[in-house]
């Protein structure tokens, strides 16, 4: 690395600026503790807050009250903020409580100080073997020439042979109480490595998402450009190291046999009186199994992502396409009696229109009219009140009720028709009123191109007639 890349990672690393932060030491305690020993994913606001609220206690109580005076909210608040990068919160599905997750920064960082520490043990047989392990599978791996390989497995069957006659002989090679310890160490580093990579793995996951996102909303090509490129991404972190890791996790879910004797090989370790066992390692596969899920889950969700991107897409292409076809269909009946159907082009106008802010006229009020009430005379006659207060008014709820009783036989009905098996009842108010009906269960159809006459007889017993389009109410 040269000097300008380690400079970046100093200025915008969130590991970096944890280190550098002057409450390092809480951060790094606590989410330590809740988010990387207990390997919580996701915890609610509320239960984070109350168990940084008894840690925040314990360490004013030991260091002296106003060593850490802010509220364990405002703590939560920071840390999640983009300038810190050390918590994410979020809201899950179904849920108005935000949660929080620990960031791969805080791993990295907690790792790294944990590094730190003095050993009494360090081992080195362990990682040596792993390597030459790693060096044989490399390079058997890559052996194209059949002979050399078949002199490959003779190798390693000569050397098993040897060593079942030696058992047969009762000479049993036992590893001693170092080397136990040294592939013990080797074996729970190894186990956390891997749980810290999901971690990775999911926000590189989520990154993509959120990339995702923002160009969906923003993508102004076709659905194959955007697939390419979102796919090849995903490809590039299916390809890494984590993506690698992730893959060696789901081949080890999905073989019960595998599990089972991981879980009896872990038991028989754990049981060694040669080596002091780690609390975490005990649940780790059972770890490995939350952490998997969650990373699923964020794969699950991109590829909701993608499958709803595709539906909008074919939706509004169908949609022009079905504009255009209607749109063609209506031209066609337009023309359909046309014999010579001239070929023109429009177009909005030739020339701009100027309209200078000048040239608008100013705001001009209205002329008030005067009244003169002074003309106005008593009648000699008293005026019949009454006749205010005689208006028919109709009910329009009953009449939309007699239509859709009417459609539940038939698809259609006039109104002619409906009016020949329930007359007129208030005159030309309720005539006016079918005519104005609204319901979603019905519409009204007017065909302009044909009339038709409705009767009905006033209060004094004379005839009335309406001529008026025929008007259809349809189902």
């Amino acid at each position: 690395m040269d000097f300008d890349q380690v400079a970046a990672l100093r200025r915008h690393h969130a590991a970096w600026k944890l280190l550098r932060a002057d409450n390092a030491p809480l951060v790094l305690s606590f989410l330590g503790q809740v988010f990387v020993e207990e390997n919580v994913r996701s915890i609610s606001a509320a239960e984070l807050a109350a168990r940084l609220d008894d840690h925040l206690y314990a360490l004013n109580e030991r260091m002296g009250e106003g060593s850490f005076p802010k509220s364990p909210a405002a703590y939560l608040d920071d840390w999640a903020a983009p300038e810190a990068g050390w918590l994410r919160k979020y809201y899950p599905h179904g849920s108005d409580e935000p949660h929080f997750d620990a960031t791969p920064a805080v791993e990295k960082a907690i790792a790294w100080v944990a590094s730190l520490k003095a050993r009494s043990f360090v081992g080195t047989e362990s990682r040596l073997n792993t390597i030459l392990d790693l060096l044989r599978q490399m390079v058997f791996g890559a052996e194209t020439d059949p002979e050399a390989r078949l002199a490959e497995l003779r190798e390693r069957r000569l050397e098993l042979d040897e060593e079942i006659a030696r058992v047969r002989r009762g000479d049993i090679e036992l590893l001693d109480t170092a080397g136990q310890r040294d592939r013990y160490q080797q074996l729970s580093t190894l186990a956390r490595e891997l749980l810290a990579d999901f971690r990775e793995v999911e926000s590189n996951f989520r990154t993509l998402d959120r990339r995702l996102r923002e160009r969906i909303s923003t993508w102004s090509g076709s659905k194959g450009e955007l697939l390419d490129e979102v796919l090849g991404d995903r490809e590039s972190i299916a390809d890494s190291d984590q993506g690698r890791s992730f893959q060696a996790f789901y081949d080890f879910l999905l073989s019960h046999a595998m599990q089972e004797e991981f879980s009896g090989l872990l038991e028989k370790v754990q049981a060694m009186a040669e080596v002091e066992p780690d609390g975490r390692l005990r649940r780790i596969h059972y770890d490995w199994l939350d952490a998997g899920e969650r990373t699923q889950a964020t794969v699950r969700q991109l590829s909701e992502q993608l499958r709803r991107f595709l539906d909008d897409r074919v939706w509004l292409e169908n949609r022009r396409v079905m504009d255009l076809v209607r749109g063609i269909e209506a031209t066609a009946l337009r023309l359909r009696d046309e014999r010579e159907v001239p070929i023109r082009t429009e177009i909005d106008g030739a020339s701009p229109e100027i309209v200078l802010p000048l040239e608008r006229p100013l705001y001009t009020p209205r002329a008030r009219t005067p009244i003169d009430s002074d003309s106005i005379t008593a009648a000699e006659e008293e005026v019949d009140a009454t006749l205010l207060f005689e208006q028919a008014y109709v009910d329009p709820a009953p009449l939309a009720a007699q239509v859709r009783r009417a459609l539940r036989q038939h698809a259609q009905i006039g109104l002619a028709q409906l009016l020949a098996t329930r007359p007129l009842e208030h005159g030309l108010a309720e005539l006016v009123t079918y005519l104005s009906l609204t319901n979603h269960g019905f519409e009204v159809v007017f065909d302009d191109s044909r009339t038709e006459e409705i009767s009905w007889r006033d209060p004094e017993g004379g005839e009335r007639t309406a001529t008026l389009p025929i008007v259809t109410y349809v189902r």
